[in-house]
This record gives structure tokens, sequence and C-alpha cells, in this order.
């Protein structure tokens, strides 16, 4: 995992391998590393190879604290699980760089 900081308070957390609940408590480590909250949040998940209920139960925690965009396109196997949970509409998936509006 990676933190990027981006223009105009964004901080990119830039997401790749499997996510359990073994792993998922790294990524909040990673989205809450500085001091002061971003604007943006953006997680992008596009080298998520596997995620489980934990990787989304974290994701809609997030998304429930502050600000967040998922960074896509999405992997097939994350987009059929957000899909299958009703959970896709939840989240801001921006296939872009552009963090603006």
């Amino acid at each position: 995992m990676t933190v990027n900081a981006e223009a105009d308070g964004v901080r990119v957390v830039v997401c790749s391998g499997e996510f359990d609940l073994d792993t998922t408590g790294l990524l909040i480590e990673a989205c809450d590393i500085a001091p002061v909250p971003a604007a943006l949040l953006v997680i992008d998940v596009r080298q998520v190879a596997f995620a489980d209920s934990s990787f989304l139960n974290t994701l809609i925690r997030l998304r429930n604290t502050r600000s967040m965009a998922l960074r896509g396109p999405l992997p097939h196997q994350l987009h059929r699980m957000l899909d299958m949970t009703g959970a896709l509409p939840l989240f801001d998936i921006r296939d872009t760089t552009d963090y603006t509006g």
C-alpha cells in the first residue's frame, strides 16, 4: 500500500494484493497516516486481487466518516462483491485522476 498526497488536500491510497480480516487494519492505518484529515480520500483499488467482506466493511466505514472516492476501474471480483451486496451505489467510483467535483 502506498499513500500519496495530491493537490488540494487529496490523499490517494493505492491498494494492491489481497485484503481480508488480517490486512484491512493496514488500510485504516494508511488512510489515517497524516495528522490532518484529507479533504478527499481516494482509494485506488485497481490492483486489488482479492477482497472479502472485511474489506467491504472497512470501505463502508471509511466512506461514512469522510469524503471518499474509489479509483477504478474496479477489479471484477470487487465489482461483483459490491454489486451483489447492494453496496455499489454507495461509492463514488472515478476512472480518472481528476478528483475535482
